[in-house]
């Protein structure tokens, strides 16, 4: 019999597959970097941490495995790349074989959470709050993960 999966793009079913409460993830994955954040076990308020420069898989894995030790991380969302359409194109596909290869990895429920227009959205904020450009090129990654991290436990919340 196939194991089942802990991958959904179905916010009900990763609240399902969660405890409680507890810490999670957000990931905004990119070709040259990923962009993470974490939210409190309360489910409240997510907070961009760092960006990863992106390597070979096993090193960034590494790498998030350092993060997460740091916290006890229930589950994981990861930015999913749709088109303006909702067609899942190169981007998306990509996005998925990297989920499988977490959840292989670290065996959390995880989700992937529609991130269309999260990066403009971040940088109009930046741009908005007088960010330089250096600084705005180092940190939206990181700000990109905390936006989708913050709209899918806002979406958990108002389920529970």
């Amino acid at each position: 019999m196939a194991e089942a999966r802990l991958t959904s793009t179905d916010i009900a079913v990763f609240g399902a597959r969660l405890p409680t409460r507890g810490a999670l993830i957000g990931l905004d994955l990119g070709s040259k970097t990923i962009g993470t954040a974490f939210c409190d076990s309360g489910w409240r308020i997510a907070t961009a941490s760092q960006t990863i420069s992106r390597g070979r898989q096993a090193a960034d894995f590494a790498a998030l495995r350092r993060l997460a030790g740091e916290r006890d991380i229930r589950g994981i969302v990861l930015g999913y790349p749709l088109n303006m359409d909702g067609s899942a194109g190169p981007r998306a596909q990509a996005t998925r074989a990297f989920a499988r290869a977490l959840e292989d990895t670290f065996a959390l429920p995880l989700l992937l959470y529609d991130e269309r227009l999260s990066t403009a959205t971040v940088e109009a904020e930046l741009i908005a709050a007088d960010a330089s450009r250096a600084r705005r090129a180092a940190r939206i990654d990181a700000h990109a993960a905390a936006h989708i991290l913050q709209c899918a436990i806002d979406e958990l919340t108002a389920h529970a």
